[in-house]
C-alpha cells in the first residue's frame, strides 16, 4: 500500500467536509462524485504494486452500480439529484460550467489516450520467473499430490491400451475446446478470440520453450491452481488464467494434459529430470 498517496485522499475529504461545506452546500450526488473520484485515485495510486487497469475498471464498475443503487434508495434525493442534473444543463446560470465540461472531458479523455499511446515501455517493478519451481506437493480437492512423484496415470495406456488412451485423448480435445481454446486459440499458439485482452498472452503450447521442457506434474499444478497459485517470484501478473480445480476433475485434467503434448507432437519431459 502507498500510505502517502491514501492519507492524502483521506485529508482532502475531511477538507472538503469541514472547509468547503461552510460556504458550499453539497447535495449527496455531489459526495457521490467525489467519494468515486477518491476511490479511483486509491485504487489507481494507493496500491503497490500497481493494479492492473482491467481491474481497476471491474472495480469502478461495481463502486459506479453501488453508488447508483445507494442513490436510489431513497425517492427524495433521486428526485433532488435528477432536479440538480436538469438545473445544470438548462439554467443559463450554468452555461458556462456547461460549456466547459462539455469541452473539457472529451479534451481529458484525448489527452490520456495521447499519453499511453507516447508512455514508453516500462519494465516491471520486479523480475519474474516464467516457470517457476513448484511446490512439493498440493492439495487437490481434500487429496494431496506429491508433485516430486506424480505421473500421469493414464500415460501408462498409449503402449499398453492404444484403444482406452486414444478415449483419453478425445476426452482431453473436448475438454480444451470446451474451455481453453478461448485463450490459447485453435492451434494452441496463445492466439485465441480473448488473447489480445490479456498481459502477458496466454501461454503458446507449439513454443519449444513451454510444455515440452515441462513434466506433467507441472501442467497439473499450473492448470489446477491457475494464476491465483503462482508464488511470488511469478509477480507481477496479470494472467486471468483461472484455477482449474474449481471446474474440472483430476480425470479430466489428466486429460487435457494428454492431448495438449498429441496435439503439439511434443513428449512430456521424463520424471526426475530438472525443470
Amino acid at each position: 500500500m502507498n500510505l502517502v498517496v491514501l492519507l492524502a485522499i483521506a485529508a482532502t475529504l475531511v477538507a472538503i467536509q469541514l472547509v468547503v461545506t461552510r460556504w458550499l452546500k453539497l447535495n449527496r450526488l455531489a459526495w457521490m462524485a467525489l467519494w468515486w473520484v477518491a476511490l479511483w485515485a486509491a485504487f489507481s495510486y494507493g496500491i503497490n504494486p500497481p493494479l492492473p487497469n482491467s481491474i481497476i475498471v471491474l472495480f469502478m464498475a461495481i463502486i459506479t452500480i453501488a453508488l447508483i443503487a445507494y442513490l436510489s434508495a431513497d425517492s427524495d434525493e433521486l428526485q433532488a439529484a435528477q432536479s440538480a442534473i436538469t438545473r445544470f444543463m438548462v439554467d443559463r446560470q450554468y452555461a458556462v460550467p456547461l460549456l466547459i465540461a462539455l469541452v473539457a472531458l472529451p479534451l481529458l479523455v484525448a489527452l490520456r489516450v495521447y499519453l499511453e499511446t507516447k508512455a514508453a515501455p516500462q519494465p516491471p517493478s520486479s523480475s519474474r520467473t516464467i516457470h517457476p519451481p513448484p511446490p512439493p506437493s498440493i492439495n487437490f480437492n481434500g487429496t494431496t499430490l506429491n508433485l516430486t512423484t506424480a505421473n500421469n496415470p493414464y500415460r501408462e495406456l498409449e503402449d499398453s491400451d492404444p484403444e482406452a488412451f486414444a478415449e483419453h485423448v478425445a476426452n482431453g480435445r473436448r475438454i480444451y475446446f470446451q474451455n481453453c481454446f478461448y485463450c490459447h486459440g485453435d492451434n494452441m499458439e496463445g492466439s485465441g478470440m480473448f488473447a489480445h485482452g490479456y498481459d502477458p498472452l496466454p501461454a503458446n503450447f507449439n513454443d519449444a520453450t513451454t510444455i515440452a521442457m515441462l513434466q506433467e506434474s507441472y501442467l497439473f499444478w499450473r492448470i489446477a491452481k491457475g494464476a491465483p497459485g503462482l508464488p511470488s517470484e511469478s509477480t507481477p501478473w496479470s494472467s486471468a488464467m483461472p484455477a482449474w480445480e474449481d471446474f474440472l476433475t483430476e480425470q479430466e485434467i489428466w486429460d487435457v494434459i494428454i492431448f495438449l503434448y498429441e496435439f503439439t507432437g511434443f513428449e512430456p519431459r521424463a520424471q526426475g529430470m530438472p525443470h
